[in-house]
């Protein structure tokens, strides 16, 4: 196990690392201290060739491009203060209502304007025989995007030997605020030679966050069972595409666990021989395969992105939970310790 840091530019005159994460099966896993982004995922395929799994770039540059700002596609970043939609950009808490950033038609999306993925984070590493960590940490002030309290919170990285990428959230805050972390990776396990439509899923849910006309749930739920959405059996991403031809954004809800992570969901793909397991101790994930996703981006080794060339697990509290009243812990209340990892196994 080893982890290295090397230069990846400035923003704002401020420096920017990269941070590579190896363990001793060749995994080898890129993330920089710049809105935590996890840049470039290496892992053999059942024949022991390497190659990329994950969307990203290799220069800082890359994603201030104009098509990449164009697109907005979040690839890799921690998402901060809130992931998802919320409505309207409007939330109530502690009898105060609080008017944020409307960044995505009329509501808000992932923190806003300036969000913790466009943030430069403090950073610390370690290393053990069988896992090295990269910790991130940030300070968000009172008001920041117009969240109410100061908020402390850190993410860790741990690379493992049994090739998972373990990431832990904590956070704490001195005035009631919402709060859902996640991390935005995209996966493709062919490596990008194709969409992901033959990738098979499985999905350990039973319903999903129905939406309203502007793609933010409001409270209706949607049983999966006799539906394209249920992946409660394993079966390819591009059977649902005759229903849905846009493929997914679906919020899935998972039974509510004792903060210890459950296995949600499973993808693997033939060809390759990878397979990536999910675990969480969230209470849903929204899967994204793509539709949004721009064909004018590439890795600068020519790799193509685009539309359903990757899939999102975006394990998280209810997006517009500050709204739902049976969201689960969708408020950070002072003394409290917010607290949730997320687990990426990867096997070949």
């Amino acid at each position: 196990m080893q982890i290295s840091q090397s230069p990846f530019g400035q923003v704002e005159g401020r420096d920017v690392s990269l941070f590579t994460l190896e363990n001793d099966n060749s995994m080898v896993v890129k993330i920089t201290n710049y809105g935590g982004i996890v840049t470039s995922m290496v892992i053999p395929d059942r024949r022991g060739q390497r190659s990329d799994v994950v969307c990203g770039f290799d220069t800082l540059d890359s994603y201030f491009s104009a098509a990449y700002q164009g697109n907005s596609p979040y690839f890799g970043c921690i998402v901060g203060r809130y992931a998802g939609r919320i409505k309207d950009g409007r939330f109530n808490v502690d009898n105060k209502t609080y008017q944020v950033a409307t960044n995505d038609g009329p509501n808000h999306l992932h923190g806003g304007m300036v969000g913790f993925d466009k943030q430069i984070w403090d950073t610390e590493c370690s290393q053990a025989d069988d896992a090295c960590e990269l910790k991130l940490s940030l300070v968000s002030p009172d008001g920041d995007e117009g969240y109410p309290g100061t908020l402390d919170v850190s993410v860790e990285y741990h690379l493992t030997q049994e090739n998972e990428l373990r990431i832990r959230y904590q956070a704490q805050t001195d005035k009631a605020t919402p709060l859902a972390l996640t991390n935005h990776t995209y996966f493709n396990l062919n490596s990008f030679s194709d969409k992901i439509l033959d990738h098979r899923a499985e999905i350990h849910s039973d319903r999903y966050l129905v939406p309203d006309g502007s793609n933010v749930p409001v409270g209706g739920e949607q049983r999966v069972e006799g539906t394209a959405c249920d992946f409660n059996t394993a079966r390819p991403i591009g059977d649902a595409f005759k229903e849905l031809p846009k493929g997914f954004e679906h919020y899935y809800c998972f039974a509510e666990g004792s903060g210890v992570c459950a296995k949600v969901a499973v993808f693997s793909e033939q060809s390759s021989g990878r397979t990536l397991e999910v675990e969480t101790t969230e209470p849903g994930m929204l899967f994204y395969t793509g539709f949004y996703t721009s064909d004018d981006l590439k890795r600068e080794d020519g790799t193509q992105f685009g539309q359903f060339k990757a899939f999102c697990c975006e394990t998280a509290k209810y997006p517009n939970g500050p709204n739902l009243k049976d969201a689960p812990a969708s408020i950070l209340e002072p003394g409290q310790t917010y607290d949730e990892t997320t687990l990426f196994r990867l096997k070949w």
